[in-house]
């Protein structure tokens, strides 16, 4: 969190919480109602200060003001990127998942990724070269109409023994129902104002 949003903070301790304004794509844009945020400064000022509460809600800080993010699915986005041979996630903030611990696949063919930072959605942008880095459980390569066939499966809720390798790591892709993903993982996707309070406030 930037030092100037700290001192903040200790300054204005009192000042009223923002709700219903800004959210995050499944593609780890930032976005003000429905309309994109655009502006690389702006991008990189909330990414700095993105930051969660005990009870798995997720906010921007901005200066002494929180104000709570909507989430279009997970609190983390994933993207990859190429690093020499290899190919490395990290979150929509920049944040590397040095360590992935567990993917799955949701029942509409979303991928995501329990990596250091937490649990994440792979950008739909990333999805064609996240599902050409499945294999099968002895290492073998698959073909398109047994990849197909071993998604689909997936997808249904059966355990297959599909594995991803990232990160110079390889783990088991499980099935996951998209609508126990938040419980799950213990975030909330979205955060609402305590009984009384103003739905939002003007930034």
């Amino acid at each position: 969190m930037d030092e100037t949003v700290i001192r903040a903070i200790a300054r204005w301790p009192n000042v009223p919480e923002v709700y219903g304004w800004l959210s995050l794509d499944r593609r780890g844009n930032w976005r003000v109602k429905d309309s994109r945020i655009t502006n690389p400064g702006v991008i990189a000022f909330i990414n700095r200060n993105y930051e969660h509460d005990g009870a798995g809600h997720w906010f921007f800080q901005n200066g002494p003001q929180r104000v709570f993010v909507r989430l279009d699915y997970t609190p983390w986005v994933y993207r990859l990127r190429p690093s020499g041979p290899e190919v490395h996630a990290e979150t929509h903030t920049g944040i590397p998942a040095n360590s992935i611990r567990q993917a799955f696949i949701d029942e509409a063919g979303a991928v995501l990724l329990l990596g250091e930072p937490g649990i994440g959605v792979v950008s739909d942008r990333d999805l064609a070269p996240i599902l050409a880095r499945l294999e099968l459980g002895d290492g073998k390569a698959m073909d398109d109409a047994t990849l197909e066939i071993e998604l689909e499966a997936l997808r249904q809720g059966a355990a297959r023994p599909l594995h991803l390798r990232l990160n110079r790591q390889r783990v088991r892709l499980a099935p996951v129902g998209s609508a126990e993903v938040a419980p799950r993982f213990g975030f909330v996707a979205r955060p609402v104002p305590l009984e009384g309070q103003a739905e939002c406030y003007d930034l």
